[in-house]
């Protein structure tokens, strides 16, 4: 008999001795990536997620090598969970979040590296609606008083995104909000260990947003 403290297993769910760790959908191309994030991203907004995210999950994850198919950087906004709005399991992508998924170099060397060691083919830049650093960057844009503290370096790096489409706009919050995903996108793109694989096409790198009403991300072009 099992420890009393063990829970059984879920219903449809194997045991984790033995099995392969989760990870890389076949193919391990940008565009099969892709597909497998839009894929469970549809799951979820549908209310049939497959991955619970219980201890069995965790097991099988850790009795291989991680074989994560893609690295997300998304938002610290606490409504914006990226295992759960992509239905992902562990071991099947990197997440990295910052405030108003804003670039530094512990970022960029986070990204260089599951590229570049794990393989990885897709990165993915999330923005998300009524996002409270693009709000915070739109009042300080606009009152031209700069906020104190290491707040300021997030108004700094997405300050140019509120600059571009005009902090006079009405609609300033959630063009920036685009703008911001966009201008991350071209500088990941243009990131000396990251430009190779991308021109190559080994890796590539899109931007999405998250509407929190739906929980539907869309791709931005």
């Amino acid at each position: 008999m099992g420890s009393p403290l063990a829970p059984p297993p879920r219903p449809g769910r194997s045991s984790s001795a033995g099995a392969a760790p989760p990870g890389r959908p076949a193919g391990g191309t940008p565009r099969t990536a892709l597909a497998e994030l839009l894929a469970g991203n549809r799951r979820f907004i549908s209310g049939q997620p497959v991955h619970g995210h219980d201890v069995t999950a965790a097991a099988a994850s850790a009795s291989g090598d991680q074989q994560p198919y893609a690295v997300l950087l998304g938002c610290i906004d606490s409504r914006v969970p990226l295992e759960a709005i992509f239905d992902q399991t562990f071991g099947s992508i990197c997440v990295i979040r910052t405030g108003g998924h804003v670039l530094d170099r512990a970022v960029l060397g986070s990204i260089e590296y599951v590229v570049h060691q794990l393989g990885v083919p897709l990165v993915v830049v999330l923005g998300h609606e009524r996002c409270g650093a693009v709000a915070a960057t739109v009042e300080a844009v606009r009152s031209g008083e700069r906020p104190g503290g290491a707040l300021a370096h997030l108004v700094d790096q997405i300050a140019p995104a509120v600059t571009e489409v005009g902090a006079a706009d009405p609609r300033v919050q959630p063009l920036a909000i685009r703008r911001h995903v966009l201008r991350t996108v071209a500088a990941l793109r243009a990131d000396d260990l990251l430009a190779g694989p991308v021109a190559t096409g080994r890796v590539d790198v899109v931007g999405a947003l998250y509407d929190l009403a739906s929980g539907e991300v869309t791709l931005l072009r």
